[in-house]
């Protein structure tokens, strides 16, 4: 049971890592996304805090929003998931911001591009690290 417990752990500590190295990629990549901090050590802190928010995010809040627009998924065969990615990014933005974090999306099309890079590079470093079952949890 123990080794259970700490297997869950580390692959949920593992995601974590991942998530927050796509949130960082995608700062380096996509020009409308920042971070201000100028110090290497406050922007590692702060890419952390908010891939803790995007986690948090992701939880709590995108569930609501794919229930909502079912139809449209339906409709568009789940192309409509980038939308709702985009909005998921640019709502964590927006958190951020209020926790004076200096990280900030400018507008949707940053927040779409950005949750793309984020999204393929998540995808990427789970299915590279991770093994089948650890991954279909």
């Amino acid at each position: 049971m123990g080794e259970l417990c700490h297997d869950t752990i580390a692959f949920m500590v593992m995601r974590f890592l991942f998530s927050a190295a796509a949130l960082a990629f995608a700062t380096w990549v996509v020009p409308g996304i920042r971070m201000t901090g100028t110090e290497p050590q406050n922007s590692l802190l702060g890419i952390l805090a908010v891939a803790i928010i995007f986690g948090i995010v992701n939880s709590l809040v995108k569930p609501l929003f794919a229930v909502a627009t079912a139809p449209l998924l339906l409709l568009t065969l789940g192309i409509f998931l980038l939308v709702i990615n985009a909005l998921m990014l640019w709502l964590t933005s927006w958190v951020a911001e209020q926790l004076h974090l200096g990280w900030h999306v400018d507008g949707f099309w940053s927040a779409f591009w950005g949750a793309l890079i984020v999204s393929v590079v998540s995808f990427i470093l789970n299915s590279s690290f991770l093994s089948k079952s650890e991954v279909n949890r």
